[in-house]
């Protein structure tokens, strides 16, 4: 079959190969024998056997992994509530400064972001006594307040599009407004959940500036490591970590892909 833009797809190959060379690249090197990453020796799987007894780092990526976790939870209860109540009252008075307000995080610069979280914990502190001291909550509280809007704004665009003569025929017929979100709603705007889900989370395993400001002792995250280990040069086993954790994000995006291709034929 003659291709009919040749051009269009040298255009998309070098996107592609902008987007994917370096991830193999790294991929590649967590292979490499040589304790030199840029210089191959020969194929090994011993960084890999090491990382296993590097307790610092795999800590921070456990530490790391579970506060993007309940992050990502936070960020999808708190932004399905806003997009809610954004488009269920958007005809309001002020609806739109709301609005503005819900996504003003998108466009914050993260140092200011991260230095406004500091001074308010460490007043909440003097005041109330919560949050003691600097750690897994902070940081979770940190990262939730500018992934809730991520999700606000994707599950506010699926609410948008979203047929309301559904809902309306299920109260027609006697269900209580608990029933519809849960039969009717959710289930429509899950494709969006399961997406700000994993923008939350992602966002939060690579999110190092605001994690520095709220961070305390004992409470280091991978990219806090990788950051600091990275100044001495960068170790075979950070890119046998990086490379797992490429492999685990992957696998989880395609299973994600297969959940919405499956929702999308059963409509």
């Amino acid at each position: 079959m003659k291709i009919r833009f040749p051009w269009l797809v040298t255009v998309l190959l070098l996107g592609y190969a902008f987007l994917y060379i370096p991830i193999v690249s790294l991929i590649v090197y967590s292979f490499n024998e040589s304790r030199l990453v840029t210089v191959w020796s020969r194929f090994s799987t011993k960084w890999y056997a090491e990382l296993l007894h590097n307790d610092p780092l795999l800590s921070a990526a456990w530490l790391s992994i579970k506060i993007a976790s309940i992050n990502a939870t936070l960020a999808v209860i708190l932004g399905t509530l806003a997009a809610l109540a954004l488009v269920r009252f958007g005809k309001l008075r002020g609806s739109r400064s709301l609005g503005v307000m819900i996504t003003a995080p998108l466009v914050m610069p993260e140092v200011m972001t991260g230095l406004s979280l500091l001074l308010l914990f460490i007043a909440l502190e003097g005041v109330f006594g919560w949050p003691s001291g600097r750690g897994l909550t902070t940081i979770v509280l940190a990262h939730t307040t500018f992934s809730m809007a991520y999700v606000a704004v994707i599950v506010q665009s699926r609410l948008g599009s979203m047929d309301r003569s559904l809902e309306e025929a299920a109260m027609d017929l006697g269900a209580t407004p608990v029933r519809v979100f849960f039969y009717i709603t959710l289930p429509i705007i899950s494709p969006a959940l399961i997406a700000g889900w994993l923008l939350a989370f992602t966002l939060s395993m690579d999110d190092l500036v605001i994690a520095n400001f709220v961070s305390g002792p004992g409470a280091t995250t991978l990219p806090m490591m990788v950051y600091s280990s990275v100044r001495l040069g960068v170790s075979p086993q950070i890119n046998a970590l990086a490379a797992i954790i490429v492999v685990v994000v992957s696998i989880a995006v395609l299973i994600a892909a297969v959940i919405l291709q499956r929702q999308a034929k059963n409509r």
